[in-house]
């Protein structure tokens, strides 16, 4: 397994993850296989989308924070991050990819996406390749 760190600057933030994954995919020699890819976090998530037009991660945010609006959840008088930890509960912690000659199989416009819902924060990012 592979591991790797994302930096990101702000409170909710969409990362292209794509070439690094690919780079490890590549050093791993596996030509048939499978990558998982795995953020071991509770208010982070993985997932796979168009990164061509930074506009559908804003867009995927957005549906997001419509669905879970901040400051109504119990778990804020804790530590104030509830709604992160729901948003990352519906994208989900990992994506798993078909490799293919040597080569992760995803379409012309996806991308694998860190999703960072309580930021600024450094993220550890696992990938398995088997």
């Amino acid at each position: 397994m592979e591991e790797f760190h994302v930096s990101t600057s702000r409170q909710y933030q969409v990362v292209d993850i794509t070439a690094k994954v690919k780079e490890i995919v590549r050093k791993s020699g596996v030509k048939e296989g499978i990558c998982l890819v795995y953020v071991p976090h509770a208010t982070a998530a993985v997932t796979i989308n168009e990164s061509a037009d930074p506009e559908v991660g804003n867009d995927l945010l957005g549906a997001l924070a419509a669905m879970v609006p901040e400051g109504k959840w119990r778990h804020d008088r804790i530590d104030d991050n509830a709604a992160a930890h729901i948003k990352a509960a519906i994208v989900g912690p990992s994506e798993t990819i078909p490799v293919k000659d040597g080569q992760l199989l995803l379409g012309t416009w996806q991308a694998i996406m860190l999703v960072d819902f309580d930021g600024p924060r450094r993220r550890r990012v696992a990938v398995q390749i088997q």
